[in-house]
């Protein structure tokens, strides 16, 4: 996928950073982005030599000034206060990644802000310090979801995200004018090139990705199992399952859509590629001590194949087709999983309870089927 006109700048910013680990594997890089390795080791020179001046050929404006007097750091302060909506913390951090000699304290940063009347006073309230969860690294989990949609001049806008757990990095901010399975599948096709495939997406209950009992999984649903990629459904009322990307939605809102008017889809993916390199590589996290998402990341090794792989099942399992009604035969029992399997081959596996299988497909547990229960009454 070449970078699209429309947010070339932040696509060069995002290349460049992660062409810069450790462990970046420079032709795959190139390759994910849909540019030549000549174009890459351009940009990369350039870069290195003249930052982001290398990218695009216009004077920017500089974060820090050394030797300028105080009012010209508290100008400082107010103008990422003003751009950004972030409190003192954030704000010095940004400072600080900025390369300012004389860095403010976060009091100092705070006092600044309650000077210039930026502060409201819920703001400097004292909030419960809630146990987080996290995964070990990145890839394992990445959270999908759709953002509340907003009006636009020409319809409405349905903001769709996809976040990685263990970094809170933003791969994917879509503008879309419409909540539909194949949206959906369009989007996740272009995050899947460029950064590979996750071991498991978390998503909540409800369309298009479908539920997680029997029955209600959706085409999508299975499109995402068959690359070997696991659906774990979010609790029922518990929003803090996918609480890292909620928490994205706040700052989103606050940041970008707050006292805010789009004309059309192109005007809110404009800014919101422009976000989401702020996200990533500017904004400070408070959940990961301070550090950005980009610190963390690191692009899956599971590259997107275009051909959707065959799928295989041990010697141990029972192979069973899924008929045009969503149901397959076991043991004299029709055993339903839903239409959305239709003409796909299931496999069922033997417990450790004596009468309990579970039906899987792919890597996906989709039933459990229960012989000691009456016909009707497995899971």
């Amino acid at each position: 996928m070449p970078f699209e006109e429309r947010s070339i700048m932040s696509q060069k910013r995002e290349f460049v950073r992660l062409a810069s680990g450790d462990d970046a594997n420079m032709r795959e890089l190139c390759r994910r982005f849909g540019i030549s390795p000549t174009t890459g080791y351009k940009l990369m020179n350039r870069y290195r030599d003249e930052g982001d001046k290398g990218l695009q050929p216009r004077s920017r404006r500089p974060h820090h000034s050394p030797g300028k007097t105080s009012a010209r750091l508290e100008e400082l302060v107010l103008q990422v206060r003003e751009e950004r909506k972030w409190g003192a913390r954030k704000i010095k951090y940004d400072l600080e990644r900025a390369h300012l000699e004389q860095v403010p304290a976060v009091s100092t940063v705070n006092a600044i802000l309650r000077r210039n009347n930026c502060i409201a006073p819920k703001e400097s309230e004292k909030h419960k310090a809630w146990e987080r969860f996290e995964c070990a690294k990145p890839n394992d989990h990445w959270q999908m979801d759709y953002k509340g949609h907003f009006r636009i001049g020409a319809g409405r806008c349905h903001p769709f995200d996809v976040l990685d757990d263990h970094s809170r990095y933003l791969l994917g901010l879509e503008a879309c004018s419409n909540e539909l399975g194949e949206t959906v599948k369009d989007r996740l096709v272009k995050i899947f090139r460029r950064y590979g495939l996750p071991d498991a997406m978390v998503v909540d209950n409800g369309p298009p990705w479908g539920g997680c009992d029997a029955g209600n999984y959706t085409i999508l649903a299975v499109w995402i199992f068959t690359l070997g990629i696991r659906l774990i459904n979010a609790r029922a009322w518990h929003p803090q399952t996918n609480g890292k990307i909620e928490r994205m939605h706040r700052s989103l809102k606050s940041e970008v859509l707050q006292h805010r008017f789009f004309k059309d889809i192109d005007e809110c993916q404009e800014a919101f590629d422009e976000w989401r390199y702020i996200y990533n590589y500017r904004r400070p996290h408070q959940a990961i001590e301070m550090k950005v998402p980009a610190d963390r990341y690191k692009m899956s090794r599971r590259s997107y194949p275009e051909k959707l792989p065959e799928l295989e099942y041990g010697p141990d399992d029972q192979v069973r087709k899924v008929h045009s009604s969503g149901t397959f035969s076991f043991h004299s029992r029709t055993i339903r999983v839903g239409a959305a399997f239709l003409g796909l081959p299931v496999a069922v596996r033997a417990t450790e309870k004596d009468g309990e299988y579970e039906v899987f497909f792919s890597r996906q547990r989709i039933s459990i089927i229960n012989l000691s229960l009456p016909p009707g009454g497995e899971g």
